[in-house]
């Protein structure tokens, strides 16, 4: 399985995807920047899917285009990846700049309200209503401190946000090596 990339967690979330969309079309992971692109574009993200059926994946995509003037591009790789390249919305520009400074609780209250509050969890037998990942990211809810405490052996101060940094060389695409784990 592939780890979320920080795009994915923090900025794919703002293009405000109809929910579901993503999940039932093969959506794979969000990026900054596609290693073997030529394309040139400012303040974009690169959304990778591995759509099982291509019909439904054209739909989707088709819909996007009409939905929304930030989707900009789309192309495919071998083996049934496809690419679809998306415009950021400039009015979070300060948001993106701290999440990549890894400065999560000092977003915008704004940018924090385009994410759940909650989520529903499947656990065994039943669905259970959570606080999503972002909520606690954004909050600092004790759960996360004492988790981060806990595994770290250092306590927290005030200071300390409860999730990892930026890598920016895990938010690039590079397909050839992505293939090697999928």
């Amino acid at each position: 399985m592939i780890k979320k990339t920080i795009t994915s967690i923090f900025i794919v979330p703002t293009l405000q995807v109809p929910k579901g969309a993503l999940k039932n079309n093969g959506f794979i992971n969000g990026y900054i920047k596609d290693k073997l692109s030529s394309l040139d574009y400012e303040e974009v993200i690169f959304l990778l899917f591995k759509p099982s059926n291509l019909n439904k994946f054209k739909e989707f995509l088709d819909g996007e285009y009409e939905r929304t003037k930030n989707v900009i591009d789309d192309y495919d790789y071998e083996k049934g990846y496809v690419v679809v390249v998306y415009k950021l919305d400039e009015h979070f520009q300060k948001d993106f700049k701290l999440v990549k400074q890894g400065k999560y609780s000092k977003t915008s209250k704004i940018f924090q309200s385009l994410f759940p509050r909650t989520v529903t969890i499947f656990r065994g037998t039943m669905d259970k209503e959570e606080f999503s990942l972002q909520y606690r990211i954004f909050n600092k809810t004790q759960d996360l401190v004492d988790f981060w405490e806990d595994k770290l052996s250092v306590d927290f101060d005030d200071d300390f946000e409860v999730w990892e940094g930026w890598d920016e060389e895990k938010e690039i695409l590079n397909i050839n090596e992505l293939k090697e784990y999928i």
